[in-house]
């Protein structure tokens, strides 16, 4: 059904060019922008009424303009009275009209109103006129009861309502617009809500609770609203640095849920919500939901389940592929969730600095069960890469990941892109086991099949890094300086950063030494040679103690210690990055990373706040400051985060 079948006839004639306008029309005043209330002084407005591509007829009209708008009133006026007289128009009229206000002619501007009135008289808009004059003479009682007389004298008609809301938002009264529109809405019997035009009125007030219920009524007239109404709250949400917007739309949606359960558009809102804000949580319960009430075969919940996996948040993916898998076989997704819980779960293992092993060998076996039964084949390819990774990094057996990842690579029915990531994956893997060179021939190839894709762009990334590992400085910096423009806003932000760890460490007096002992420590730490990564850092400042380089050395081994669960030994790391190197590039970073450290690892809950409003206090430009503003929220105990 159409949105607009549901109104009047007379409705949908003047819809499409009215509304835009009336909406437009909210947001550029023709006087004062600025809420005006009644009983306050009278001042001048601070913005100059103009309408835009106004026809130039003549030398008097170019005059009366530059004049307006040097804000010369007096010579404007006599300018445009002698305009208005031969021409009496609106056009006309609205600069006259401001002119003798502005130069406190109340009179004259008295009589034009009236007389203009006289012409126009469904106009409502001419009584909103008569009471601004009186409000700019100090007179707010008649004031008031002209704008009054102008609400009380509506009619059921659309244009005229808007007309004269306008006419008050023009003058900075916007809650008489709100009462006007409000007064319509019953005058036409709810046939058009104008809640859109009141929302935009509440919004320019900050008044969002009233603006967000005014969307939601929208949906109890008609659902098909709802991506009307998406569009509009993501355009709010988009300006919400204080997070202000985001807590009033979940309180206010979660109200309209739990009173309403039955209404399941406010579910869908609610869970398009959550999907905006990354509350994955709460977007699970919300897919559950609709999944059960609307009967759905669980394309939603899989949509969480991914967007979950996206942002590392895998224990709602856990749980989102865990409720695919329970409606059984039957189901066409059964297969891809029990692919993915697997999947999952040891993304999930992998993120912990030491992965049990225990829980390794159980992953190992699991992999293995998949593939037995449903076979080494495109469909279980991400099966495949994964226990090959798993064995290599985490198990030992570089071999067997060898094998696994040779025989993905022949495959029938792999794409070109999917024979690529086998070969990307083999690659890392020959670079953790010492074949440099067969490593950057895979790299290599990839990259030239994709080279304007973001494949390609990973592989000459990795490429690169490999001759950074091993001390190939200008060409890794050449290639990294492409890759700056890279497509993928991550690979273009690696690049950036290891080109400028190389161009900033070449130390004339050491050459390239320093930095080449610090490469090596990065390589061994990526071969799980922890240990004498550590020993190549520690030499580094016996040979070269004053090297620019040694923030890094520091953070660098507070990240090995880390990945050792040697909590303490890397909180201290940390904090001496912040002290010593306050100016250093990684200084926000090892704030933010001693934060989580002990907000997360080590428990220390009070010292996890100090540090995040430490960051927030003196890095408040960091990329950190969005996930550490939240996060501290969480600990204060804020509602609604």
């Amino acid at each position: 059904m159409s949105i607009l079948s549901r109104f009047p006839t007379s409705y949908v004639l003047r819809h499409t060019s009215f509304v835009l306008f009336s909406f437009l029309t909210l947001h550029s005043s023709l006087f004062n922008s600025r809420c005006v209330a009644q009983d306050r002084p009278a001042g001048n407005p601070t913005l100059i009424p103009f309408i835009p591509n106004a026809p130039i007829k003549d030398n008097d009209e170019q005059l009366a303009m530059q004049l307006y708008q040097s804000r010369d009133f007096e010579k404007a006026t006599e300018v445009y009275q002698r305009l208005y007289d031969k021409t009496p128009s609106s056009y006309y009229y609205s600069y006259l009209f401001f002119c003798l206000v502005e130069t406190k002619e109340f009179n004259k501007a008295e009589k034009l109103v009236i007389k203009q009135q006289k012409n126009e008289k469904r106009l409502l808009h001419y009584l909103v006129d008569l009471g601004y004059i009186y409000y700019r003479e100090g007179n707010p009682e008649k004031s008031r009861k002209h704008y009054e007389e102008a609400v009380k004298k509506l009619e059921p008609d659309q244009i005229q309502i808007n007309d004269l809301a306008n006419a008050f938002t023009a003058k900075g009264e916007n809650d008489y617009a709100i009462k006007t529109y409000l007064r319509g809405r019953e005058l036409m019997n709810k046939s058009y809500p104008f809640s859109f035009e009141l929302a935009a009125i509440f919004e320019r007030v900050g008044d969002y609770k009233s603006a967000f219920s005014e969307y939601l009524n929208l949906l109890e007239i008609n659902r098909s609203y709802l991506d009307m109404v998406e569009t509009r709250l993501q355009n709010l949400l988009a300006d919400d640095k204080e997070n202000e917007k985001s807590e009033i739309l979940q309180t206010t949606l979660l109200g309209r849920v739990q009173k309403e359960p039955d209404k399941t558009y406010y579910s869908e809102l609610l869970w398009w919500y959550s999907i905006q804000q990354k509350d994955f949580e709460l977007a699970f319960i919300q897919a559950k939901s609709l999944d059960r009430r609307l009967k759905e075969n669980g394309e939603r919940i899989l949509e969480v389940a991914s967007m979950a996996v996206s942002n590392e948040n895998y224990d709602v993916a856990l749980e989102a592929y865990g409720y695919m898998v329970l409606k059984g076989p039957g189901n066409h997704y059964y297969d891809l969730s029990r692919t993915e819980l697997i999947n999952t779960r040891y993304l999930k293992t992998i993120t912990f600095p030491v992965p049990d092993i225990k829980s390794l060998e159980t992953l190992e076996k699991e992999f293995k069960q998949e593939l037995l039964k449903f076979g080494e084949n495109a469909s279980n390819l991400t099966l495949m890469k994964n226990l090959a990774h798993l064995e290599a990094f985490y198990l030992g057996k570089s071999g067997e990941a060898t094998e696994i990842l040779e025989r993905a690579v022949n495959l029938p029915g792999l794409t070109i892109a999917e024979q690529s990531k086998v070969k990307m994956e083999l690659a890392d893997i020959l670079l953790f086991t010492g074949d440099v060179w067969e490593a950057t021939l895979l790299y290599q190839q990839v990259y030239k099949d994709f080279k304007n894709d973001i494949l390609g762009q990973e592989a000459k990334f990795k490429n690169a890094r490999l001759s950074y590992y091993i001390g190939e400085f200008n060409w890794a910096r050449s290639q990294l300086d492409i890759l700056k423009a890279a497509t993928s806003k991550l690979i273009a932000n690696d690049a950036m950063s290891l080109s400028l760890l190389i161009s900033e460490n070449y130390d004339p007096d050491s050459g390239t030494v320093a930095l080449g002992m610090f490469a090596r420590s990065e390589l061994l730490d990526y071969r799980n040679e922890e240990e004498t990564a550590i020993q190549t850092l520690d030499s580094i400042p016996k040979i070269f103690p004053d090297h620019p380089i040694m923030d890094k050395v520091v953070y660098k081994k507070a990240s090995i210690r880390r990945k050792q669960e040697q909590l303490s030994a890397a909180d201290s790391l940390l904090a001496i990055v912040v002290r010593d190197y306050p100016d250093g590039v990684v200084a926000d970073e090892a704030l933010m990373d001693r934060a989580e450290l002990n907000d997360f690892q080590l428990g220390n809950i009070q010292k996890a706040m100090e540090l995040y409003q430490e960051l927030m206090d003196k890095y408040p430009s960091s990329v950190f400051i969005p996930d550490a503003r939240k996060r501290f929220r969480v600990l204060r105990g804020d509602k609604n985060q």
